[in-house]
């Protein structure tokens, strides 16, 4: 036993060493982290919240009493200042607990206050996701089987946050419905009304991407950077593709770097790789003999890729 201690000794101390190293390494303050399952559990809480009935036993599907979601308000403001100040503590180390709870409840209101416009651009997801597949039975289906829905609605909910300058919050939503669902979003992307992801595995979207309304992207779509190799000084650069409105683009195809630009109505077709600007109402294809273009619509300028 004496043997067995001083080796158990010996492994403590060598885990501490290299604790003290991790302190080096992360800085101290960094301890105070929000925690992920609370942070997921908040994702949870306000699926239920904007959809009563849908995601628990408590009430009828569609329908919630003031008392429910007055409770579920409050729960949810509570637990979101608590994460949050704990963010804001781990994103400045210098500042006061008791400013950072001050801050935190600020940002907790208005997060809340944000809630229903929410709400009104999810109703437009599902709406567009139902309109966009024939298989679907029901909107409801679309709201409470689609993996693609629910990546939007942890996206719509993290994107608040990101844009309140929470610091990690948003990232550990994102990374959580990636982990669910196949499907990463990044949530500083800006991402407009209709928004339609079709089956959604492998989709990629990059932090400083814009999308207009309307837009339709399917599986394995990456909309990404042309390169970051220059890694952090590229932070805050725009270096994600903007989508125009009534943007289609088909499985597998990557549209890359800040500066590429694809126009309203464009088609991307599958497995293309697009890095530069496409105009409006143009069909990016790869390299087939048969050209095929919407009714009622100018000859498209066609675009062949490798």
């Amino acid at each position: 036993m004496a043997k067995d201690g001083n080796q158990l000794a010996a492994r403590v101390a060598a885990i501490n060493k290299v604790y003290e190293d991790e302190k080096n390494f992360f800085g101290v303050t960094r301890r105070h982290f929000p925690s992920r399952s609370a942070c997921i559990g908040l994702v949870q809480d306000i699926r239920k919240l904007l959809f009563p009935g849908y995601f628990d036993n408590e009430s009828a599907a569609g329908e919630s009493t003031d008392y429910l979601t007055s409770e579920r308000i409050l729960h949810i403001e509570r637990v979101l200042q608590e994460q949050v100040k704990n963010a804001l503590i781990f994103g400045d180390g210098t500042l006061d607990p008791e400013v950072a709870d001050r801050k935190a409840a600020g940002i907790a209101g208005q997060f809340l206050d944000q809630l229903p416009d929410v709400l009104e651009l999810l109703l437009t997801d599902i709406q567009a996701l139902y309109d966009g597949d024939p298989a679907a039975g029901s909107l409801e289906e679309v709201l409470v089987s689609y993996p693609g829905m629910y990546a939007i609605f942890v996206y719509r909910i993290a994107h608040v946050l990101y844009q309140l300058n929470v610091p990690l919050i948003p990232r550990l939503m994102s990374e959580h419905a990636h982990s669910k669902t196949g499907i990463d979003i990044n949530p500083g992307a800006n991402i407009g009304r209709y928004f339609f992801i079709d089956h959604g595995t492998g989709v990629v979207i990059g932090e400083t991407t814009d999308i207009g309304d309307h837009v339709k992207l399917y599986q394995g779509v990456t909309l990404g950077a042309l390169s970051t190799r220059k890694g952090q000084a590229l932070s805050g650069v725009k270096r994600h593709p903007t989508l125009g409105n009534y943007v289609t683009v088909y499985s597998n195809a990557s549209i890359l770097g800040g500066e590429t630009v694809i126009g309203d109505g464009a088609v991307i077709s599958g497995s293309a790789f697009v890095c530069e600007s496409v105009p409006k109402n143009a069909r990016v294809k790869l390299n087939q003999e048969t050209v095929i273009h919407r009714p009622d619509e100018p000859e498209p300028k066609w675009f062949y890729v490798i």
